[in-house]
C-alpha cells in the first residue's frame, strides 16, 4: 500500500499475501501487504496482537514455519534482489549479515547451554570466516558496546538479568553489520526503566552503523521515540502509512484514531479513555469489504463490500477507507 517516490528505496515489499493452512482451516494472516524501506531509515509496523506484523518479519526472513504457512504470492526486493526468489542456502547466507532479527523474549532467543560470547561469535565466524580468535576479539568488543564487560564474555545467559539478556541479543543481531534490522517487539518483556535504555542502545547503534530497521509494536510510544515512518495495520492489511508526522499529528483511518483514544494522556482532562469497541475480526472469516467497519463508529453500508480504495490525503500519506478518512 505505501507508495514512495524511489530515492533510497532500500527494502521493497509488494503485494505479499501469507496464509497458515491446517486441516481445519485457513487462516488469512497477510493480505496483499505492500510497503517500501529507505535506507537508514526506521519504518514503524503498528497494530494489535494478531494483525500479522510478526508474520510479515518472518517472510521478510524466510523462516516462516511450512507448513502451515504458504506464501500465496509477493515480492521482497532487498537492494532490488527478490528474497522470496532465493534458495534455502543463499538465504542463510543473507540471514544473521544482510538481515538481522531482535526477538521479543531472549531467553527464548539464547541458547541456555552456550556462552553468551560464544553465541555471539559463533555468529560472526559463520558469516565473516574469520578464525576462532579473532571472532573473540570482535564479540567482546559487541558487548563492550552494548555495556556488557567483555570479562562476561563466558558467563550463560542465567547469569544475566532480563535487560542484559536483550543487549546480548542485540549485539548477536548486530554482530556482522547488518543492512536491515528486525525489531519484533524488543522491549515488550521489559520494565519501563530498561525499556528506555534498550531503545536508547538500539537508537545510537543504528545511527553508528546507517543500519535500516522494521519496529513492530503495539506501543505508540515506543513508535514517537524511534520510528521516521509508520504503517498502521488491521487483520492482515496496512490500513494508514505515513511519516511520523502525518500518523501522529493527523491520524485518518478510524482505527489509527482509536489506537490513539486508548492512550491515556498526562495533559488530557478526560476522565476516560475510548477504546475501540470488539474484537479484532477472526482470520479465518474475515469480513467483506473493510475488516474494521463491524467495530468502526463510522461504518456505512458501502464500507460493508467491495474492494476498498487507497487514497493518498496528503504527500505520502494514505489511507484505506471509504468514508470522510479516505477522502483526498
Amino acid at each position: 500500500m505505501m507508495k514512495s517516490d524511489g530515492g533510497d528505496i532500500f527494502l521493497s515489499v509488494r503485494n505479499l499475501t501469507v496464509e497458515y493452512v491446517t486441516k481445519q482451516e485457513t487462516v488469512q494472516a497477510v493480505n496483499s501487504v505492500s510497503f517500501d524501506l529507505h535506507k537508514g531509515k526506521t519504518l514503524g509496523l503498528v497494530g494489535e496482537t494478531g494483525a500479522g506484523k510478526t508474520t510479515i518479519a518472518g517472510a521478510i526472513l524466510g523462516v516462516l514455519p511450512v507448513p502451515p504457512a504458504v506464501t500465496r504470492g509477493g515480492e521482497i526486493l532487498l537492494d532490488g534482489e527478490d528474497l522470496m526468489r532465493l534458495d534455502e542456502a543463499t538465504m542463510c547466507k543473507v540471514r544473521g549479515k544482510r538481515v538481522t532479527v531482535i526477538f521479543q523474549d531472549p531467553m527464548t532467543a539464547l541458547n541456555p547451554v552456550m556462552t553468551i560470547g560464544r553465541q555471539i561469535a559463533e555468529v560472526i565466524e559463520l558469516h565473516d570466516a574469520v578464525s576462532r580468535k579473532e571472532a573473540r576479539v570482535r564479540a567482546e568488543r559487541m558487548l563492550e558496546m552494548v555495556g556488557i564487560p567483555a570479562a562476561r564474555y563466558d558467563e550463560y545467559p542465567n547469569q544475566f538479568s532480563g535487560g542484559m539478556r536483550q543487549r546480548v541479543v542485540i549485539a548477536v543481531a548486530l554482530a556482522c553489520n547488518p543492512e536491515l534490522l528486525l525489531a519484533d517487539e524488543p522491549t515488550t518483556a521489559l520494565d519501563v526503566t530498561i525499556q528506555a535504555q534498550v531503545l536508547d542502545l538500539i537508537r545510537e547503534l543504528n545511527s553508528a552503523k546507517k543500519t535500516s530497521m522494521i519496529l513492530i509494536t503495539h506501543d505508540m510510544g515506543v513508535v514517537m521515540e524511534m520510528c521516521d515512518d509508520v504503517a498502521v495495520i488491521y487483520a492482515g492489511e496496512i490500513i494508514e502509512t505515513g511519516t511520523l508526522e502525518n500518523i501522529f499529528e493527523h491520524p485518518a483511518h478510524p482505527y489509527t484514531i482509536g489506537l490513539f483514544g486508548s492512550i491515556p494522556k498526562i495533559n488530557g482532562d478526560s476522565e476516560r479513555l475510548s477504546p475501540i469497541a470488539g474484537l479484532p475480526p477472526n482470520p479465518a472469516d474475515l469480513p467483506k469489504g473493510c475488516k474494521f467497519h463491524p467495530r468502526c463508529p463510522q461504518a456505512a453500508e458501502a464500507c460493508k463490500s467491495g474492494e476498498i480504495p487507497v487514497r493518498e490525503i496528503s504527500a505520502g500519506h494514505f489511507c484505506k477507507c471509504r468514508g470522510k478518512a479516505g477522502e483526498a
